[in-house]
């Protein structure tokens, strides 16, 4: 039970609980503030025009392209072996 509530899936992704614990808090407070600047935009239009999208960029880059490549970098490691 503690191994699939805590440990697997960090596991799945090559992190460690504590790097998986950093990183979520990471994406979290990217999405709150890129969310709080949609919030701020709807009401005042000519405030952070590219606030949301922008951190929907980075947080896509950093979720999925980064990972991409941390994959592939392992497996080419790993047929070094």
């Amino acid at each position: 039970m503690i191994d699939r509530l805590f440990l697997a899936h960090p596991r799945s992704v090559g992190e460690s609980y504590g790097r998986h614990l950093l990183t979520a808090m990471s994406f979290a407070a990217g999405m709150i503030i890129g969310g709080l600047a949609c919030l701020v935009h709807a009401i005042v239009p000519g405030l952070f025009e590219r606030a949301g999208s922008n951190a929907i960029s980075d947080l896509h880059h950093r979720m999925v392209c980064q990972r991409r490549k941390l994959s592939a970098e392992r497996v080419a490691q790993d047929v070094r072996r």
